[in-house]
């Protein structure tokens, strides 16, 4: 699914008129009729619904999804920021439509700031509040009586979908909050996300948990051509289909890859056995986990499925550069289809020099993570993907200390970094964090927008490493979509944790636990809205 800015949009929606024949009155009542859908879906019971609306085409949506609202048998009140005579085109066939067809509907025009105070019963009396004042075309600040609005309905506890955007932020945005925009508990919009919907935190946390509340995208007669971006941002969960095709019923373990976990040192058992163990539960074939001896009887007990390879360790219990004498390393990777390296591993002695050996020696695709990642700090030149598969997943931390800078300027410019490492190094790189981007040798970037504050555990990082690996073990011919479709998966399982549990709960094991729900779950409800955020009730 691709992301589009302000721009495009508009652009998509001019081709799928003249191009293609849909008009924009249709593309109008499809929108709020989807928006309506929505309400009704996730809001069944909540009556007197009040729909606050702009006199442009995002006041539009609200009349379509108003007049929609009322014809279930809503109780439903319009709040319109000016003039019945000042709406123009589409949006006044919306709402001629909307007088003509249901009668029970009021619509309270607000042309000062006495007309707001006049309106403020209706709003606190709603039980639902659609957002329909400004969307994709806006560009912030609010001013005047919207500012006033928005101060109103911030005080109110009642739940908030907004139609296309919360009104205030610009749909280019990439930062993470946008100051003097509307509350949102959900948000509705329409053919692809735009900037804002995948990297900003546009909806509030359920009051349970800590998932984030719903982003959903509707589809609205838009046909895929007219769909076109330059960005080359995607949204990752659209990989997740990868997941989702039934095994062939004459299957066997050698048909779903080998994985190998190199990792583990003296006190850090547990970082290759919940790499391992993920692994497991992401559906690769075999197993084995390569970890120094004295901590080999400690990673088996993760779980009975588990092979094991003892390593020769040197004097801090790390992994030796013996290891790599002769023919160990090959008796080690035979037949091997993944190698993971770094989980656990320590930086101490021989650990570095044998990580970037491993990864030097295999030719076979790597998961790199953790020590591994230190092992190449101002050794990047190593660091070389062409003709083999390489994927790298770095906290931000990592990320500094491979790009030689602070972690500041790593934030500074996550989208750009990326890009650049995963281009001149040929590989696929995960830079892990808010919004965790997957930066694909050819420039292109996906989007993950699955996950919440419960991740924030020493462990997360050794389980994505695990099902990274997994996924590439089991789609070797698929890369891209393999590395995104791991990344979602290990973030909707921790949806699924925190909505279980709680955030402030959550174990990193936890993940593992829900990966079956993860792979369960599909993004699109029965009303074919795809849910790029927050999960389905």
């Amino acid at each position: 699914m691709k992301i589009l800015t302000a721009t495009e949009m508009q652009a998509v929606d001019r081709w799928t008129a003249e191009e293609f024949g849909v008009s924009l009155e249709t593309l109008m009542e499809a929108a709020g009729g989807a928006v309506a859908k929505f309400c009704l879906r996730q809001y069944p019971a909540l009556s007197p619904v009040a729909v606050v609306c702009g006199k442009g085409n995002n006041g539009g949506d609200g009349f379509v999804a108003a007049r929609v609202l009322a014809q279930a048998g809503y109780l439903v009140r319009v709040v319109l920021l000016g003039r019945m005579e000042e709406v123009k085109g589409e949006a006044a066939g919306a709402l001629k439509r909307l007088r003509d067809e249901v009668s029970s509907v009021t619509v309270d025009e607000v042309v000062d700031e006495s007309g707001l105070g006049a309106c403020g019963q209706r709003l606190a009396e709603a039980e639902l509040l659609l957002d329909a004042l400004v969307g994709t075309g806006f560009k912030p600040p609010l001013r005047g009586l919207a500012v006033s609005l928005r101060e109103m309905v911030e005080k109110l506890e009642t739940p908030v979908v907004a139609v296309d955007l919360p009104s205030g932020w610009d749909a280019n945005s990439m930062e993470q909050t946008a100051d003097g925009s509307f509350r949102a508990d959900a948000v509705v919009t329409f053919t692809a996300p735009k900037m804002a919907h995948v990297f900003g935190h546009l909806t509030r946390n359920e009051k349970t948990g800590g998932v984030l509340g719903p982003v959903v995208i509707a589809g609205i007669g838009s046909p895929e051509d007219a769909v076109v971006s330059a960005s080359g941002f995607t949204w990752s969960g659209a990989s997740k289909v990868l997941a989702e095709r039934p095994r062939d019923v004459n299957s066997n373990k050698g048909k779903f890859g080998h994985v190998l976990v190199v990792g583990g040192c003296y006190g850090k058992a547990g970082a290759p056995a919940m790499a391992s163990l993920a692994c497991l539960r992401a559906g690769a074939g075999l197993v084995t986990a390569a970890v120094p001896k004295s901590i080999l009887d400690s990673v088996a007990r993760i779980a009975p499925e588990l092979m094991m390879a003892p390593l020769a360790e040197g004097a801090k219990g790390e992994v030796s550069f013996k290891n790599l004498d002769g023919a160990k390393l090959d008796a080690l990777v035979a037949k091997i289809s993944v190698v993971a390296v770094g989980p656990g591993l320590s930086t101490e002695g021989d650990a570095p020099a044998f990580a970037r050996q491993i990864v030097e020696k295999t030719g076979v695709p790597v998961v790199i993570d953790a020590d591994a990642l230190n092992a190449f700090a101002g050794k990047t030149e190593l660091l070389n993907g062409e003709g083999r598969v390489m994927v790298l997943t770095p906290h931000p931390g990592e990320m500094a200390r491979l790009a030689g800078m602070t972690v500041r300027e790593v934030e500074a410019d996550r989208v750009g970094l990326a890009r650049r490492f995963a281009t001149t190094h040929k590989l696929t790189l995960v830079l892990k964090g808010w919004r965790t981007l997957i930066a694909h040798p050819d420039g292109s970037i996906a989007v993950n927008t699955s996950g919440n504050p419960a991740m924030a555990k020493g462990g997360s990082g050794d389980i994505l490493t695990g099902i990274v690996a997994a996924m590439l073990a089991q789609f070797p011919k698929d890369v891209a979509r393999a590395v995104e479709t791991a990344v979602y998966l290990h973030g909707l399982a921790a949806d699924f944790a925190a909505r279980a549990m709680d955030e402030h709960t959550v174990l990193a094991t936890d993940t593992v636990t829900h990966l079956s729900d993860a792979f369960r779950y599909r993004v699109a409800d029965a009303d074919g809205l795809v849910w790029i955020c927050g999960l389905q009730r």
